[in-house]
Parts: C-alpha cells; structure tokens; sequence
C-alpha cells in the first residue's frame, strides 16, 4: 500500500474528494511544522499578506528565503573551514541568516542562528563548526516541508484555475 502522501496525489486530480484531500494534507503538514518549531507565529503573518490578487506571494518569499539561506549556508561552510577563521565575517552572515529566518518564521533556524552568534562573539571555532551543523539541519529540515508545502498548494491551485475556466 503507497503512503497517505502518495495515495493522495496519485487519486484523481481535480476531483473535489482530492481538492478536500489536498487542503486537510497542507493543514496537516502547517500544523505539524508549528507543532515542531520548524514555523512560528510571522508565518501566519506571511500567510495573511496572501490574497486573490497574489496568490503566489508566500510561495516567492519561501524561495527567496531558501535562495538566500543557500548562498549563505555556502558562505558560512567555506568560512568556517579555513584555518583562520573570520569571526566578524561569519557573525554577518549568521546575522544576516538570523534575519531572513525571522521574516518568514523560520523559528528552529532564528534560534540556532541566535546561538551560533554567541560562539562567533567567543571566537570559538570548534563551536561554530557546531552550530553551522545545527542550522543546516534546522534549515534543510525545514526546506524539505516547505517543498512538500508547495507542492501541494500548486495542486490546489491548479484545481482552482480549472474550476474558473
């Protein structure tokens, strides 16, 4: 038997038990990421500066975010990994990572960040290595279920504009 994930997305594609399916899927998953402390309470925020006329919205801040988490992440490992270590230069990406996930409630992140800044002011290499590891945990974590999520909201998007055509 395929899992409920697979059931779900393999029934038929706009018939309105999996449009219900789809919904109570993405309720659950939200649910489950505030429940983990993946999301915090400026996600809903996020969520509700989406409207009819950009129901895009949150998905373009989420892969923003992630482009950017990206690009830092790649940063922080290639700082952290030379001999000498640029502590200020490093506290300015981990800050700058801190900032970003505040802004679209990214909560396990903010707090590994807030404590990978500590190890920064300590000019603890050792600890920075850590907390590098912590945050890309937290972050890929949290990329996987925002993928997830955004594969199941363009699901019900695309029953939506078929059901206005």
């Amino acid at each position: 038997m395929l899992p409920l994930c697979s059931r779900v997305l393999l029934s038929h594609p706009f018939s309105p038990m999996s449009l219900m399916a789809l919904r109570e899927q993405l309720n659950m998953l939200v649910n489950s990421m505030y429940i983990e402390g993946l999301l915090d309470q400026q996600f809903q925020q996020l969520q509700m500066l989406q409207d009819a006329s950009s129901p895009g919205f949150v998905a373009e801040v989420i892969n923003l975010f992630c482009e950017d988490a990206e690009r830092i992440l790649t940063e922080l490992t290639k700082l952290v990994d030379q001999a000498v270590v640029d502590f200020q230069k490093v506290d300015a990406y981990v800050h700058q990572l801190k900032g970003s996930s505040s802004s679209v409630g990214a909560q396990n992140v903010k707090l590994a960040c807030i404590q990978f800044r500590q190890f920064c002011e300590e000019n603890n290499k050792d600890g920075c290595l850590n907390a590098l590891n912590v945050v890309k945990h937290h972050y890929y974590l949290l990329r996987n279920k925002f993928d997830t999520m955004l594969q199941l909201e363009q699901r019900i998007q695309a029953y939506d504009s078929k059901q206005q055509n």
